[in-house]
């Protein structure tokens, strides 16, 4: 289990609440047993896919997501798990017959306001009730009665973002099974370019060499400027200089990074 840690008084935890365009996340939760395979009729296999809303109707009319939300749904390993645009749901889905079928869903616990709230509760009824599916190309269709979800392969509606030449803002600290985040966090930031990374802990700025390998980044001794830093901004830059050396792997999936020691230290990073 995944342990989020407050540095101060003014830590926010992080949420499955983005920030993305109010017609559509993805998330994940409890792992399960089921089958992804294809449907009669469902166009090819959800398993490995992440599919985002592009618009949602009820009744025949569209029907409005809370604020800065989209519904995700992520297919892996015989299980769905739902972005809600309020907490993260999962569970084992079986997809046989063009019909998903969830017998349990389970999920994170965050509080979140009415409207977001109310949309996972919506979100979890329409799992629930064994909706068709249809899936063309990237474009997955679900229909419930008078209700139909379309979405599209997260890959289409949010690209990868490339690694050099991209500014990346500090998200999450990562020290094993520990995570923090600090009000401020996002004043570090670092960019790649060739065979240089640079950029700020937030404090002091810094500069180095990189190598690259598939999937891994290889960095140098980092030159650091001489500003003094206290309190959390002192920890924040003693934690981004620690991970910002010798061998990471490295992901991208749409507008984020994620950089990992062997030892499951880290940084997770956002576009920005």
């Amino acid at each position: 289990m995944r342990i989020v840690v407050a540095a101060a008084a003014t830590v926010m935890m992080l949420t499955g609440c983005g920030s993305e365009p109010s017609t559509g996340g993805s998330g994940a939760g409890p792992t399960g047993s089921g089958s992804t395979s294809a449907a009669p009729g469902g166009g090819g296999s959800l398993d490995g896919r992440t599919f985002l809303s592009v618009s949602v109707t009820e009744d025949g009319k569209p029907k409005e997501l809370a604020p800065k939300t989209r519904i995700g749904l992520r297919f892996a390993d015989g299980n769905v798990h739902a972005e809600t645009g309020c907490n993260q749901l999962g569970g084992a889905v079986s997809t046989a017959g063009g019909v998903l079928k969830v017998e349990v869903l389970g999920g994170t616990e965050m509080g979140c306001d009415a409207p977001r709230q109310d949309q996972q509760y919506w979100v979890e009824k329409l799992l629930k009730d064994r909706p068709t599916w249809k899936l063309d190309a990237d474009t997955l269709t679900l229909t419930r009665g008078a209700t139909t979800v379309v979405l599209q392969d997260r890959k289409v509606v949010q690209p990868d973002k490339t690694l050099d030449g991209t500014t990346w803002k500090l998200e999450t600290v990562v020290d094993g099974d520990t995570e923090w985040h600090m009000v401020g966090a996002e004043k570090a930031h670092l960019t790649i370019s060739g065979e240089r990374i640079t950029g700020s802990t937030g404090c002091n700025d810094f500069e180095g060499p990189v190598a690259r390998s598939a999937g891994k980044l290889t960095i140098g001794e980092l030159a650091v400027t001489l500003v003094g830093c206290t309190g959390d901004v002192a920890k924040l830059e003693q934690s981004v200089i620690a991970a910002l050396h010798g061998d990471l792997t490295y992901k991208i999936e749409a507008d984020r990074l994620q950089l990992r020691t062997a030892g499951g230290k880290g940084l997770d990073l956002i576009a920005g």
